[in-house]
């Protein structure tokens, strides 16, 4: 039973770990520019497609191929925010809501009809046999995704604290009219911040999909979980994402292995609906901080 208990945990903190990469992308979008991105999805299913391209197709090196996917979605999300969206800031919160949601529609129809409807697998330059590590049953992309996902958080994390640029985020998420008389170029900051939230979702698209599969419609659940975790952990809230994420997927773990793996994905709107009913702002939800 503890044993079971055990690999279902671990199970849970893969899971949660990218979810909570996804999530912070998110979350720090929202929190910084009020939009509520819906092309997240896309972004993380791209991040999977361009890995594939490189690996399968011009046979590039796997974790050259990781590096490269994460800057190419970050560029189409630096073009989607310099054309979409710049225009309208200060407008609507509906409008830009229209705006990420038909160029989610555009882009998961661009992906089916350059890649196809058929699922695709990453090649990866390593067996992926199961490894057994004491009660624990792991693989290396396991590994490998869990190493990667922690490296990035605590990448982004050092960002936003230690660093000028980061500096400029914080006081551009705390007061933008006071960041303004600053001297911070805010335009920059926002650019800036959905190229990253764009990037950190293509990073656990490639990662997911270096364990399971790519397919077009993959953002789809990937934007639903990061919503989830954003909910969960407090809208805006960098520390809230990375707890919901890895509350969400332990959550999930504990569910599919002692309840049903039909309930999996329905384990996360219980969570939603508790937090809503009982911390209506979230987890860490008064901890208005980057």
């Amino acid at each position: 039973m503890l044993t079971e208990v055990l690999q279902q945990v671990i199970n849970g903190l893969v899971m949660g770990s990218t979810y909570a990469l996804t999530a912070v992308g998110l979350t720090m979008i929202f929190g910084m520019m009020r939009v509520v991105n819906f092309t997240h999805g896309e972004f993380y299913m791209l991040g999977g497609f361009f890995a594939f391209q490189l690996t399968a197709s011009l046979h590039l090196n796997y974790y050259v191929s990781v590096v490269v996917a994460i800057l190419a979605v970050m560029a189409v999300g630096f073009v989607c925010e310099r054309v979409l969206l710049a225009p309208l800031r200060g407008k609507s919160i509906d409008t830009t809501v229209l705006v990420t949601i038909g160029l989610s529609i555009f882009l998961q129809n661009l992906a089916l009809l350059w890649w196809g409807p058929t699922p695709k697998s990453i090649p990866l330059p390593f067996s992926n046999t199961p490894l057994q590590w004491g009660p624990v049953v792991l693989t290396w992309s396991r590994i490998l995704a869990v190493s990667i996902t922690f490296g990035l958080i605590v990448l982004v994390h050092l960002l936003i604290q230690k660093s000028l640029l980061g500096k400029a985020m914080r006081a551009t998420f705390q007061e933008k009219d006071a960041a303004l008389l600053a001297g911070v170029d805010v335009e920059r900051i926002y650019a800036f911040t959905f190229t990253l939230g764009a990037g950190l979702a293509a990073g656990a698209g490639v990662l997911l999909g270096s364990i399971f599969l790519i397919y077009p419609s993959m953002g789809n659940i990937a934007i639903l979980k990061a919503f989830i975790v954003v909910i969960l952990g407090g809208m805006g809230n960098f520390i809230g994402a990375i707890c919901g994420g890895l509350i969400l997927g332990v959550t999930e773990g504990l569910g599919a292995g002692f309840v049903s793996s039909g309930y999996k994905d329905a384990i996360g709107f219980v969570l939603v609906i508790l937090i809503l009913m009982f911390r209506p702002s979230g987890l860490f939800g008064k901890a208005r901080r980057l």
